[in-house]
């Protein structure tokens, strides 16, 4: 590269996720492309270059992935488990394309490397019966068994990294992110994942006086959450190493959806009275183990889930707050879910 900028391309940059890592690599000296089929839904992106494209195309891919070093590969058509456990087909087909796409795409245009954020929904569902499971090594993803059609897409575009390393050289980074949460991120509509449903359904309960949340489940399933900036830090990190094999990213800390729950309302400093309903609730338990991590980056993630929840919560509140002041926000009222 000389002395020259980095030039990056981070797929879904129109994203929770990708909106945050843009920002980041801006600020390590990145210059950096974002593509999305949106902009991002809460603020300008920081990119130096923001495309609106759609990754189910090969020629639109083959674009995005134009003069760049190496490319962030996290598009993906994702939510929470109401969304990943009822759109089954919709999810495997757009996901395919897109991943399929992206790495064609970075091979034609002769990119130097490649990040494929996988998921932790690639896990077997055997290994995670227990809410108190044992925390998920790397090797544990075989024999597969993965969640849902979207964990298996997953597992097989791992499969196909592999292959098109192999074959033709490009070298990639494959990243297993678990449970990732923060501000700037869906908070109602469905696809919202658990830390962000609580966080809403806590600030509704503060505002309104109605103290009563949903949770679909006893309550007792289990999940590790990790804050957003040591998401992106940690994908930074991944990028850079020579370490090929997938890796886990996320904390290793247990909880409960009640414990967790109980921790943003002791956040919104109210009591709040816990509804258990039925609902989709995906596997007992699930946590990363950070071992590989460690050894590979000498790193493993910060920031404490009370810190994590604490800025999240705060920024949530303020979106219900404005939400409130609107004549109707259309909002769905879903209940809290786990993944």
């Amino acid at each position: 590269m000389g002395g020259s900028r980095v030039r990056a391309l981070v797929t879904g940059a129109g994203g929770f996720i990708g909106n945050h890592l843009v920002s980041y690599l801006k600020g390590q000296g990145y210059w950096v492309r974002g593509v999305d089929f949106e902009y991002p839904k809460f603020g300008p992106s920081d990119a130096d270059e923001f495309e609106l494209l759609d990754l189910r195309h090969s020629q639109q891919a083959l674009t995005a992935a134009r003069e760049v070093d190496e490319v962030f590969a996290l598009a993906a058509d994702m939510g929470g488990m109401g969304f990943i456990s009822k759109y089954h087909a919709e999810i495997l087909h757009n996901n395919l394309l897109i991943d399929t796409h992206t790495l064609e795409a970075a091979r034609k245009n002769a990119v130097r490397r490649l990040l494929y954020t996988s998921s932790a929904c690639i896990y077997p569902l055997y290994r995670q019966s227990d809410a108190q499971v044992s925390a998920l090594k790397e090797e544990d993803a075989y024999p597969a068994d993965p969640e849902d059609a979207y964990g298996w897409e997953k597992l097989v575009i791992e499969r196909m990294c592999a292959h098109y390393s192999e074959q033709y050289g490009l070298e990639i980074r494959v990243v297993r992110p678990h449970n990732i949460f923060g501000p700037l991120g869906t908070w109602e509509g469905g696809r919202e994942k658990a830390p962000a449903a609580i966080c809403r359904k806590v600030a509704q309960a503060k505002l309104t006086g109605n103290h009563e949340i949903e949770i679909w489940g006893d309550g007792q399933q289990t999940r590790s959450f990790c804050y957003v900036d040591d998401c992106v830090e940690g994908l930074h990190k991944i990028m850079q190493s020579e370490f090929s094999q997938p890796l886990n990213l996320g904390q290793d800390r247990l909880i409960s959806i009640d414990g967790l729950v109980d921790m943003v309302a002791q956040i919104a400093e109210i009591e709040v009275v816990k509804k258990h309903v039925e609902g989709p609730q995906g596997v007992r338990g699930r946590n990363s183990d950070n071992m590989r991590l460690k050894q590979v980056l000498g790193w493993e993630p910060q920031i404490s889930l009370e810190e994590g929840l604490a800025r999240t919560y705060r920024w949530i509140e303020e979106q219900v707050k404005e939400a409130q002041l609107q004549p109707s926000t259309g909002e769905a009222q879903g209940a809290v879910h786990p993944d």
